[in-house]
């Protein structure tokens, strides 16, 4: 029932230009409780340092960026986490139980709004950085986009499907043997008989992050070149980030809505399968995240 770590899945593509703003801020989805807080103090710095890789930042921009995501993990701190507590306490108080799809669906939809939060706090930063990227900055981020489509081509799109098949399922269990412990035979043959039934379309995923590539390079490009100015490079930036967040592309929209529920429906059968001791352990990851969570927010005071 790790609702936490799907929600996390929903950052990943937004990633390129702008992830590390984001997927940083929200430790608690993405690693083990012990390295929750040393992970989530370092933040600004790694995210700084993730986008650098992209971008080879400027002195200038680096000042004002590391600034900006230092106050926006202070934001952060002060608004979201509670929030994610929340969402902790609710998982608790289901985790001995078993549950329905729809209940981890619910509580999916009540995570995608923090989502939008994050991009709305941190748009002015991508907005005041974006015209003074450089003709140079832009090829080096094409090129290390071009790197990271070709790995994930890699890994997704070429070999066999089998290989693939495989690589999902390691996914999948890695994140639940995060929550629950190690899971037994026949809750890994369940995974597998999941996933060999996934409506999963590496080919459609692919096209969708090629996308959101051409779309976040032309639109800097457009800035840069002085087409868009004053207050329509806001609008622009704007815009690009909600073309980013909901694409454009209701083939896609439609996929990505019926691969959450495909995912809330393997979650739901899987924590339904397991035994008093995994639900123990899953109740006692969920409030170490809590009371890591808790600990972040008191350092804000």
């Amino acid at each position: 029932m790790p609702v936490s770590s799907r929600s996390a899945s929903l950052f990943f593509n937004l990633r390129h230009i702008i992830g590390a703003l984001l997927s940083v801020l929200v430790s608690l989805s993405l690693t083990g409780c012990s390295a929750v807080k040393l992970g989530y103090n370092n933040a600004p710095e790694l995210g700084y340092w993730w986008l650098d890789s992209y971008l080879d930042f400027t002195e200038a921009q680096s000042i004002k960026l590391r600034a900006d995501l230092t106050a926006l993990q202070s934001w952060h701190r002060q608004s979201e986490l509670p929030l994610y507590v929340n969402t902790l306490e609710k998982l608790q108080r289901l985790a001995p139980a078993d549950v329905s799809p729809v209940q981890l669906c619910v509580l999916l939809d009540e995570l995608r709004p923090r989502l939008q939060a994050i991009l709305d706090q941190a748009a002015p930063t991508v907005v005041a950085l974006a015209p003074t990227l450089t003709s140079a900055q832009l090829e080096h981020l094409e090129r290390q986009l071009d790197k990271r489509s070709q790995k994930w081509r890699d890994e997704w799109l070429d070999g066999s499907a089998s290989k693939r098949n495989d690589r999902r399922v390691k996914q999948l269990t890695d994140r639940a043997e995060l929550f629950y412990g190690r899971l037994e035979q026949a809750q890994l043959a369940a995974l597998r008989a999941s996933v060999a039934g996934s409506i999963f379309d590496a080919g459609l995923s692919y096209r969708e992050s090629q996308r959101r590539q051409q779309d976040a390079l032309q639109t800097m490009r457009k800035i840069q070149y002085g087409q868009a100015e004053g207050l329509s490079v806001s609008t622009e930036m704007r815009a690009l980030l909600e073309r980013t967040l909901n694409s454009p592309d209701s083939n896609y929209r439609n996929y990505m809505d019926k691969l959450v529920q495909e995912n809330c429906r393997t979650f739901a059968t899987l924590h339904n399968s397991t035994t008093s001791a995994q639900r123990l352990r899953l109740m006692e990851t969920l409030r170490d995240y809590e009371t890591d969570a808790r600990s972040l927010m008191a350092a804000n005071r």
